[in-house]
C-alpha cells in the first residue's frame, strides 16, 4: 500500500489537536487539503481511522494505534534526517520520563554514573502525566513506571525493584508521630488520590473498610491538600525522596503491599544508547 510521510503527519496532527481545524493550522495547510489527505489514507488502508460527527472528532481504535505508531515513526525519521545532516554533532539527548518520582533515592546516583560513563550522551528528565504513552509515541526513549504497561503495548519492560508504601499525613495530624501505621489506621480518614500516581486506590483497603476519597490533579496539589489537613495520602517510597514538603510527614505502612518499579522502553528503540542505559540501571539497582 502506498502511504506517504504526509499521511502520517496528517493523522498525528489530527489526533493531537482533536480537530481538522487545529491540525490544519499546525501543519500550515488548508482544511480541505487535510481532509483529502486523511480520506486518501483511510482509502489506501481500507479502514476508518477517524469518526466524524457535527460536534466532535474521535480516533477509532485502529486510528489510535496508527496515531501512536505515526508519532514514533516520525520521531525516528526526524532524528535520522538530523543525524544525516550533521553526522559529527553531539548525539541527541536520551529522553527519560516519569510520572512523579523517577527512581527515588537511586535517581541522582544513577544519573551521575551515566554522566561519568557516557559523557557525550546527555539524559533529559521529563515529568509527564503519562510517561508510558510518551514512550509509545516516541516522545520519550525510556520511562520509569510504577504501574505495569497495558497488555499489547509495544514496550520492553524490566522490573527493577519494589518500594514500600508510605502514609502521608499533615505534620499536625495525631498519627504523624507514629513510627509505622496500618491501613486500618487510615480507614476513617479522607484519602487524597493523585491522578498522575495510580498506585493507590480504595481497593487497597478491604471491602467494608474503604475510606472516603477525593481526587486531585497532580502531585503539587496532592501535597498541598494533605498539608492543609483536608486529607491524608498513600504513596510509594520514591515520592518521599522527590517531594519533601514542610507540611507533611511520611510514615511507613506496615501491612500494605509494596509497589513495583519498572523501566520501560520501545521494543524497537529509537535511541542507540537505550540498551546501555537499561544495562547501567539494572547494574546500579543490583549494586547500589
Amino acid at each position: 500500500m502506498n502511504v506517504d510521510v504526509r499521511h502520517l503527519r496528517a493523522l498525528a496532527a489530527i489526533g493531537d489537536e482533536g480537530s481538522v481545524t487545529g491540525a490544519a493550522r499546525v501543519l500550515h495547510i488548508t482544511q480541505p487539503a487535510l481532509s483529502r489527505t486523511l480520506e486518501q489514507l483511510e482509502s489506501r488502508l481500507g479502514v476508518r481511522l477517524v469518526e466524524r460527527t457535527t460536534r466532535r472528532l474521535e480516533l477509532t481504535e485502529a486510528g489510535t494505534r496508527l496515531w501512536e505508531h505515526a508519532h514514533r515513526i516520525l520521531r525516528q525519521l526526524d532524528d535520522a534526517l538530523a543525524e544525516a545532516a550533521a553526522p559529527a554533532r553531539e548525539p541527541r539527548p536520551l529522553r527519560l520520563a516519569f510520572a512523579w518520582a523517577a527512581l527515588g533515592r537511586h535517581t541522582v546516583p544513577l544519573l551521575r554514573a551515566w554522566r561519568e560513563q557516557h559523557p557525550r550522551v546527555r539524559v533529559e528528565i521529563h515529568r509527564l502525566d503519562d510517561p508510558e504513552a510518551a514512550v509509545r509515541r516516541g516522545r520519550a526513549d525510556l520511562a520509569f513506571l510504577r504501574v505495569r504497561p497495558h497488555l499489547g503495548a509495544p514496550l520492553a519492560l524490566a522490573e527493577l525493584a519494589s518500594e514500600r508504601r508510605l502514609a502521608v499525613l499533615p505534620d499536625h495530624h495525631p498519627l504523624a508521630g507514629r513510627s509505622a501505621l496500618l491501613l486500618e489506621d487510615l480507614a476513617d480518614q479522607v484519602v487524597a488520590l493523585c491522578s498522575t500516581a495510580a498506585t493507590t486506590g480504595p481497593e487497597l483497603w478491604p471491602r467494608g473498610r474503604r475510606p472516603a476519597t477525593i481526587d486531585v490533579p497532580g502531585v503539587d496539589e496532592w501535597l498541598t491538600t494533605i498539608a492543609t489537613g483536608e486529607a491524608v495520602g498513600v504513596t510509594a517510597e520514591g515520592t518521599s525522596h522527590h517531594h519533601s514538603h514542610p507540611g507533611v510527614r511520611y510514615v511507613p505502612l506496615a501491612d500494605a503491599a509494596p509497589v513495583p518499579v519498572y523501566l520501560a522502553w520501545p521494543t524497537d528503540p529509537a535511541h542507540p544508547a537505550t540498551a546501555d542505559f537499561v544495562r547501567l540501571t539494572r547494574h546500579h539497582l543490583a549494586h547500589p
